[in-house]
């Protein structure tokens, strides 16, 4: 580790002895310093390395905030951790918050974000938190003005859109602009309709549906939505959002709509308003399989996106009577075999992979020493457990003929082939023996995710005998 490493895990460790209160302390004061202007050297890494022992360990601490963090605050239900190029509707990627809020200060409304932001600070230096959101609030009402303005004057012009981007820096700055707008505009009703919902909705059924419904429904009262000039339909669209970032399982979004419409056939269902409710959950799931083919192609674990997509799959099919023709089942037929071809692919290559590690060498291949490489070890052990995985959601996945013969393949590959390798082990020479013990070990990872932790231990006790028996005996020393 760099003498830059040594410091910083020494200033972490220096932070989780403080107790919660002093951390709670120490980030306000530092916070009321940044606002101030005055930033001393390292305060920035030590608030960083604040907020993310703060966030480890759960702990509340109330913030002083600034500028920005107030404008965004209305955002925060809607923000989504995803590339700034995502397709989801009502969204706003985190990412795209900085390049937005720089473009707001530079080109949108250059000297009310000066002066407003200025009054901002010292707002919050005096602890004035009434006065920072009156100052919000206006910063918010003159930037859904002007950008209103922007997006009447783009309009479907390809070239302005282009410009549009550049000047933004985002790659959808013109959907992004709207989901500002829409939700700036309806701040008071969605922050009503926050406050009025259940923090966690565990459960989903008519007897909490039926009085969110009723929620929605006097948001949407025409009156009120005249006076701040915006649309019924974003109304559903933002509060539906917020009802499904409170539930355990957020495909269940979808029964909502089956309860608003009295039926779960799909023609009904999209006569209503609460048709947004599966549109929002298909959107979410094809948004799950991007996710999930990125942390595949890191090598990361993907067994809760794979039970997330399975239960969206089979939640639109036994909530919603998609049987016949519609956009809707044609969606979810396209997300069925996305996703059936990228777990496929990897599934079908498996076996492959283990047999390769695990096949019996003659001496004369091995380098004196050599072991298995570690990180191949690590990826075939992942790849076996993901086979693992994907039994369980296999039918809905639609990798069921697949996953039946990968599993199969690596059951046949563990049972004859640990036998051979324990036999190798047994009879190995000083110069082979590391790798044939390599191997083994190896193969008593791979045995726990197929066979279990029993089988796998006693695997273990066989090898240490068969270490044993390799082991040449010392001859005594004579007299």
């Amino acid at each position: 580790m760099t003498s830059d490493g040594q410091s910083i895990e020494r200033l972490r460790e220096y932070l989780r002895t403080l107790t919660p209160e002093a951390r709670s302390l120490l980030v306000q004061e530092l916070e009321r310093n940044l606002l101030r202007g005055e930033r001393s050297a390292g305060s920035d890494l030590i608030l960083e390395e604040l907020r993310r022992t703060i966030r480890a360990e759960a702990q509340q601490v109330p913030r002083i905030g600034d500028a920005a963090r107030l404008f965004f605050a209305p955002f925060e239900p809607f923000l989504i951790d995803a590339r700034a190029d995502h397709k989801r509707t009502g969204r706003l990627a985190r990412v795209s918050l900085e390049p937005i809020w720089s473009w707001i200060g530079r080109d949108l409304i250059p000297a009310e974000m000066k002066a407003l932001g200025a009054d901002i600070n010292r707002a919050l230096l005096n602890d004035d938190r009434n006065r920072a959101d009156q100052l919000i609030r206006a910063l918010h009402d003159r930037t859904i003005a002007r950008v209103k303005a922007i997006i009447a004057d783009t309009g479907q012009d390809e070239k302005s859109r282009r410009r549009l981007a550049v000047q933004v820096g985002t790659s959808r700055a013109l959907e992004d602009l709207k989901t500002i707008v829409a939700i700036l505009s309806l701040r008071d009703v969605l922050a009503d309709l926050a406050r009025r919902l259940p923090n966690q909705l565990r459960v989903f059924e008519r007897e909490q549906i039926e009085p969110i419904i009723a929620l929605l429904d006097s948001a949407t009262t025409q009156s009120a939505l005249d006076v701040i000039g915006v649309h019924k339909a974003d109304v559903f669209l933002y509060g539906l959002i917020l009802v499904m970032s409170r539930l355990t399982a957020p495909w269940q979004l979808i029964r909502i709509a089956t309860c608003a419409a009295g039926s779960d056939d799909a023609m009904r269902i999209a006569e209503t308003p609460y048709a947004a409710a599966v549109t929002i959950v298909l959107g979410e799931t094809e948004s799950m399989i991007g996710e999930m083919r990125a942390e595949m192609k890191a090598g990361r674990q993907v067994a809760w996106m794979l039970k997330g997509v399975h239960d969206a799959a089979r939640g639109l099919r036994t909530e919603v009577d998609l049987s016949f023709d519609s956009p809707w089942s044609r969606q979810l037929a396209a997300i069925r075999a996305d996703v059936s071809n990228l777990l496929t692919a990897e599934i079908e290559t498996t076996p492959g992979f283990v047999r390769r590690l695990l096949r019996p060498r003659p001496a004369k291949d091995i380098a004196p020493g050599s072991v298995l490489d570690p990180l191949d070890v690590e990826e075939a052990e992942r790849r076996v457990e993901f086979v693992g995985t994907c039994r369980h959601y296999a039918s809905e996945l639609a990798v069921n003929e697949v996953t039946m013969r990968a599993h199969s393949e690596l059951t046949h590959c563990l049972e004859t082939g640990t036998k051979i390798l324990l036999d190798s082990l047994r009879q190995a020479g000083d110069a082979d023996r590391p790798f044939r013990q390599s191997q083994v070990e190896a193969a008593i990872r791979f045995c726990r995710p197929v066979f279990g932790a029993e089988y796998a231990s006693l695997l273990a006790k066989a090898a240490e005998v068969a270490v044993h028996a390799a082991a040449p005996e010392k001859k005594p020393a004579r007299a």
